[in-house]
């Protein structure tokens, strides 16, 4: 089953610059993160997608040490969008509709901890519009 992961995360980027203070952001995990970004690149109104890893224990991890386990990472892909383009509920709708909420033990062929979804959300309004889609879906 999909965890839910709500309040202050730590996000360990890979290869990422200063995001735009009126950009709002998704921070979702539905198996390998290269597949999220290349699910959201092309959405109008998303801004960037960025992979990395959070959830876990281990500090700035590589992608060798969530690879091997232990670390409690899920790949994530942080998502930014213009609000007056793309809502963060259409965003929960394509979520939920490019993996499989069900499977907790990965997606479709990533099998694994680190392949997990998540939604981690960042606010109890964030929070609402994901559950609401996931029981749409």
């Amino acid at each position: 089953m999909m965890k839910w992961m709500f309040g202050a995360l730590s996000f360990a980027l890979l290869g990422v610059g200063a995001a735009q203070a009126a950009t709002e952001k998704a921070l979702v995990a539905g198996g390998c993160f290269w597949c999220v970004e290349s699910d959201f690149e092309s959405v109008p109104g998303v801004k960037s997608v960025v992979s990395g890893y959070t959830g876990g224990k281990t500090k700035d991890p590589t992608y060798k040490q969530v690879g091997a386990g232990g670390t409690g990472h899920y790949e994530s892909a942080l998502i930014s969008f213009d609000n007056s383009k793309i809502s963060y509920t259409q965003i929960m709708d394509l979520f939920f509709h490019s993996i499989d909420p069900t499977d907790g033990g990965g997606q479709f062929c990533d099998r694994g901890d680190s392949y997990r979804s998540a939604v981690f959300a960042m606010n109890p309004a964030q929070k609402a519009a994901a559950e609401a889609s996931k029981v749409a879906v």
